[in-house]
């Protein structure tokens, strides 16, 4: 923003940065318009911290939070999902690299979009990985804010979303593909022994552990919270949707393009940030991911790469078939922020649970938008839809399908 320091939710360049000297070209419609922008929002520092949480300028305070436990807001757009839930503001933009638009509306409850990279220009916005993943996105409380939002990052966008409504009013016109990750993925069962302290500690809502211990499809770490799998299904159900469940081959699919995507994302973090690597006031958390992404530099980031092409064909496959793509935006209820244990191990929990990334390393749009959850000490869950590239406009149609027939429970 012209005129203000883009601090990326760090402490050096609070210190250090310079006023920018003109809007990021994503404001140009805003401006245009004379919206009223009431201020910046906070985030994970350098947008590579999927819980949102901030040491310096302070965590933003999750909708959901009370005097037993503190939940993770969600990043890395933390601050914009809050500053939309606290009532600040009617419409949030935030960057989403690998879901940091859409878990921090599924952590609070509110509506995210994802938009098709490319869509909205990327000049003026704090990079991960702007060549791959990187893209724009709006947050709002409701199907409605989203559209607005929408309809400042591209001109006209207003009228193709009333189209869309226009061209499919009803449920039963739009075919769903269900996908279930439910099966907990080897590869992040280490996570729950890494740092017993920060798992133990991390678990102070008791309604939500009680539920998951009880529950014979929980006693294994990983996969889906059954809760949340019955809540999407009953959320599709009551929609009226055409539902097909996708194949184990494509979940074998989905799950590479997570691995993938988290490999290309950390070294794009690395590439874009390393400068900062050995600077004071650069947390500790975030040096952990630059870290990270440099030794995945030299022993994953190419082959990852080489795989992007494949799985953009496979989503092309499974779009042919049916509209749309169903499943969680996080594979639990949202985390409580640990009173002990290891930050590094808090933010690989949290990205092991977002079902997000793939998205990002097709390029194409998606929608985290709230749903009832039952015997939850949260009153909502997030199901995330995801479209044809250049789909945003039929994406909020079936949003706003959803929304009219799925009231979050008091």
């Amino acid at each position: 923003m012209k005129g203000v320091v883009t601090t990326a939710g760090s402490e050096y360049l609070a210190k250090h940065g310079r006023p920018a000297v003109r809007d990021a070209e994503c404001l140009t419609i805003s401006r245009q318009r004379n919206v009223q922008i009431v201020g910046k929002a906070n985030l994970s520092e350098f947008a590579v911290s999927p819980s949102g949480v901030n040491e310096y300028f302070g965590t933003p305070s999750s909708p959901f939070s009370g005097w037993l436990h503190r939940y993770i807001p969600g990043g890395s757009s933390s601050g914009s999902a809050v500053a939309i839930t606290s009532g600040m503001a009617d419409v949030a933009f935030g960057t989403d690299t690998s879901g940091s638009v859409r878990v921090p509306a599924a952590c609070s409850g509110i509506v995210g979009l994802k938009t098709t990279f490319g869509l909205v220009p990327l000049d003026g916005v704090f990079p991960i990985d702007a060549e791959h993943l990187d893209t724009v996105g709006p947050m709002g409380k409701d199907i409605a804010h989203v559209v607005e939002g929408m309809d400042l990052l591209e001109d006209g966008f207003a009228a193709r979303y009333r189209a869309a409504v226009s061209t499919k009013p009803l449920a039963q016109q739009i075919t769903i593909g269900r996908l279930y990750l439910n099966r907990p993925d080897p590869g992040n069962l280490v996570l729950g022994v890494a740092d017993p302290g920060n798992l133990v500690m991390g678990v102070t809502d008791l309604r939500n552990l009680f539920f998951s211990l009880t529950d014979p499809r929980q006693l294994l770490l990983g996969g889906t919270d059954p809760r949340i799998d019955k809540a999407v299904d009953k959320a599709l159900a009551r929609s009226q949707f055409k539902v097909v469940t996708l194949d184990q081959e494509f979940t074998a699919k989905w799950r590479q393009a997570q691995k993938d995507s988290n490999v290309v994302a950390a070294t794009g973090a690395w590439i874009s940030d390393q400068r900062f690597q050995n600077k004071f006031g650069v947390s500790a958390r975030t040096k952990s991911v630059l870290l990270l992404g440099q030794i995945l530099r030299t022993s994953e980031y190419e082959k990852a790469l080489g795989r992007q092409a494949a799985w953009q064909h496979a989503l092309s496959a499974v779009f042919s078939k049916v509209d749309f793509i169903a499943l969680p935006t996080l594979q639990t209820l949202p985390l409580t922020v640990p009173r002990l244990g290891s930050s590094a191990v808090l933010e690989a929990r949290v990205l092991a649970l977002q079902n997000t990334s793939p998205v990002n390393f097709g390029g194409n749009p998606a929608l985290a938008i709230p749903i009832p959850v039952e015997r939850a000490s949260v009153p909502v869950t997030s199901l995330q839809l995801v479209g044809p590239r250049l789909s945003e406009a039929q994406l909020l149609n079936a949003g706003r399908l959803i929304e009219a027939r799925n009231p979050p429970r008091k």
